[in-house]
C-alpha cells in the first residue's frame, strides 16, 4: 500500500514536471516572436529614418551645388563682360594709334622739309662767315686760331688773378676767425705748462776710478764679462777709453740694469760670474719695483686714476726711453698737461684728454708686437686694458693713421706737436737736419724765375727771391701756393713751414 503511494507520487511528479517544461517552451517562444517582432520593428524604423537623413543630406548638397554653380556662371559672366569691355578698349586704342601714326608720318614729312630748309640756311651761314672771317683776317692781320689762343690766355691770366685774389680773401676772413682764438688757447696753453727745456739723456758710459778695475770685470779668459753680457743681455765694450767702460744695449732699461749691475758689483769687490748673476736678478727685480713706482707717481701727480696695473708698468717704463733725445716719460706728461688745458679752454672733458694725452706714446714702450706703428700698437693696448674707446681712438689717430672719432683726439695730436716742436725739446743729426734745409730751398730754386732761395728760424720759414723781370705781383700769391703745396707733398718736417715770396725791383742811376 505505501509502495502504491509513492509511485503514485513520483508519476505524478513526473507529469508535473513535464506540463512545466511544455509551459515553459510555449512562453519562451511566444517571446521569442515578441522580440523578433519587435527588433524587425525597430529596424524598420531606423531603416526609414536613415532614408529620411540621408535624402536631406543629398537635398542640402545639391541646393549648395546648384549655388556654387550659380555662383560660378556669375563671375564667368562678369569676366565675359569684363574681356568684352578690354576688347573694346583696345579697339578704340588701336584706332587711335593708327591714327596717330598717320599724324607722325605727316608730320615727319613736315619736319624732313623744314631740316632740308635749315640745311641749305646753314650752308648758306657757313659760307658768310667764311667770307667775314676772310675779310676780319685781312683786316686784322692775324688769323683766327691765333686770335683765339690770345684771347683764351688773356682770359686764363684773368681768371687765375681773380682766383688768387678770391682766395687771399678767404684765407684772410679764415684767419681773422680762427687766427686769434687759437693762438690765444695755444699761448695760455704753453705759458700754464712751462716745462723745462733741459732733457734726460740715456745712459750709455759707466764711469770707473781706475783702469785695474776693468780687468776686474773682464776676468780670467773674459768669462766675467761674459756672463756679464748674458745676464743683462746688452754689449759691454772695454777699450782704451780712459776711466769708462760702454755700454751698447737698443733697450734703455737693460742698459740702466747693466750700470746698476756694474756699480752694484764694482761697490762690492767681489765679481766672479755666480755674483754677477744674482746681483743682475736682484737690480732687475728693483728696477721692476721702481718703474712701478715711478707710473703710480706719475698717476698720482697728474690725477689720474683707476689705470690698470700693466698701464702703469709701462708709463713707468717711458723714464728709460727717449725719442729724438726727448725723454718719453717727460713728454707724455707735458702732452697730458697740454691736453688738459686745452680741453678745459674748450670745454671738453680735461681728464679724459689728460688721460689720453699721457697714454699716448705707450705703443713705444711695448715689447710685443713691433711690426705696428707705435700710435694703433698704443691703442691696442689701451683696449686690451679696457680704456673707453674715446681714449683708444686719440692713441691711435695721434698721427693720423687712422680715422678721428673722438673731439679730444685732435687735441692730443696738437698737444704731441707742440711737445716736440717746442725749441730744446728734441735734438735731430746734425746731418740729416742740413739736408732737410737744403733740400727745401732746392726744391723752391727749380721754379722758373727763381733767383735765390733761404731757408731760416730752424727750416721754419722759407724766404724766396723772384726776379723782377721774370715774375709779376700777381704771380707771386701763386708761386708761393705753389711752392708751399710741394713742400706739403713732397718733405717730411716738423710744425709747419711758411714759404715768403719777395719781388723787388731797382733803378739805380749815377749822377756825374
Amino acid at each position: 500500500m505505501f509502495l502504491t503511494i509513492i509511485i503514485t507520487v513520483l508519476i505524478t511528479a513526473v507529469v508535473a514536471i513535464g506540463v512545466y517544461i511544455l509551459i515553459s517552451r510555449i512562453v519562451l517562444k511566444n517571446k521569442a516572436e515578441q522580440i523578433i517582432k519587435n527588433a524587425e520593428t525597430e529596424g524598420e524604423n531606423i531603416k526609414k529614418d536613415k532614408i529620411i537623413q540621408a535624402k536631406e543630406k543629398f537635398l542640402q548638397l545639391k541646393s549648395e551645388h546648384e549655388a556654387y554653380i550659380n555662383e560660378k556662371n556669375s563671375q564667368i559672366q562678369q569676366a565675359e563682360s569684363r574681356l568684352k569691355q578690354r576688347e573694346n578698349q583696345l579697339n578704340q586704342q588701336n584706332a587711335e594709334l593708327g591714327r596717330k601714326q598717320k599724324e607722325l608720318e605727316a608730320s615727319k614729312e613736315t619736319v624732313k622739309s623744314k631740316f632740308e630748309a635749315i640745311d641749305k640756311k646753314q650752308e648758306e651761314y657757313e659760307k658768310l662767315r667764311e667770307q667775314a672771317i676772310s675779310k676780319l683776317e685781312e683786316v686784322a692781320g692775324m688769323s683766327a686760331a691765333d686770335a683765339k689762343n690770345q684771347l683764351v690766355e688773356q682770359m686764363k691770366a684773368e681768371a687765375k688773378t681773380q682766383a688768387m685774389g678770391y682766395i687771399n680773401d678767404t684765407m684772410d676772413e679764415a684767419r681773422l676767425n680762427a687766427s686769434k682764438e687759437a693762438k690765444r688757447i695755444v699761448i695760455n696753453t704753453i705759458q700754464r705748462i712751462a716745462p723745462e727745456v733741459a732733457i734726460e739723456n740715456a745712459v750709455t758710459v759707466f764711469n770707473i776710478d781706475n783702469d785695474e778695475i776693468k780687468g776686474r770685470i773682464i776676468g780670467r779668459e773674459g768669462r766675467n764679462i761674459r756672463a756679464l753680457e748674458a745676464a743683462t743681455e746688452v754689449e759691454l765694450v772695454v777699450d782704451d777709453t780712459p776711466e769708462a767702460i760702454l755700454i751698447s744695449s737698443f733697450d734703455p732699461v737693460r742698459r740702466e740694469v747693466a750700470r746698476l749691475a756694474l756699480h752694484q758689483l764694482v761697490a762690492d769687490g767681489r765679481i766672479h760670474p755666480a755674483r754677477i748673476e744674482e746681483v743682475v736678478t736682484k737690480v732687475k727685480k728693483q728696477l721692476e719695483e721702481e718703474i712701478l713706482e715711478t707710473g703710480k707717481r706719475t698717476c698720482i701727480d697728474l690725477g689720474i686714476h683707476g689705470l690698470n696695473i700693466e698701464l702703469v708698468k709701462l708709463i713707468g717704463r717711458m723714464k728709460y726711453r727717449s725719442s729724438y733725445g726727448q725723454n718719453l716719460l717727460q713728454h707724455s706728461r707735458e702732452v697730458a698737461n697740454i691736453c688738459a688745458v686745452m680741453a678745459a679752454e674748450l670745454g671738453l672733458n680735461a681728464k679724459a684728454a689728460k688721460r689720453a694725452g699721457l697714454l699716448h706714446d705707450i705703443g713705444k714702450v711695448s715689447e710685443e708686437d713691433h711690426e705696428l706703428p707705435h700710435a694703433l700698437l698704443g691703442m691696442k693696448l689701451a683696449e686690451e686694458y679696457k680704456e673707453k674707446p674715446e681714449i683708444c681712438n686719440a692713441i691711435g689717430a695721434h698721427h693720423e693713421e687712422i680715422e678721428m672719432t673722438s673731439l679730444i683726439a685732435p687735441l692730443v695730436m696738437v698737444g704731441d706737436a707742440i711737445s716736440g716742436a717746442r725749441p730744446g725739446a728734441r735734438r735731430e743729426v746734425i746731418e740729416s737736419y742740413i739736408k732737410r734745409l737744403k733740400d727745401m730751398e732746392d726744391l723752391a730754386l727749380a721754379y722758373p724765375g727763381v733767383t735765390k732761395t733761404y731757408a731760416i728760424q730752424a727750416g721754419r720759414e722759407l724766404r724766396v727771391i723772384v726776379g723782377a723781370d721774370q715774375v709779376s705781383d700777381a704771380q707771386v700769391e701763386s708761386l708761393s701756393l705753389d711752392i708751399a703745396r710741394k713742400i706739403q707733398d713732397e718733405m717730411t718736417y716738423p710744425g709747419q713751414v711758411k714759404v715768403t715770396v719777395i719781388r723787388e725791383t731797382r733803378a739805380v742811376a749815377f749822377a756825374k
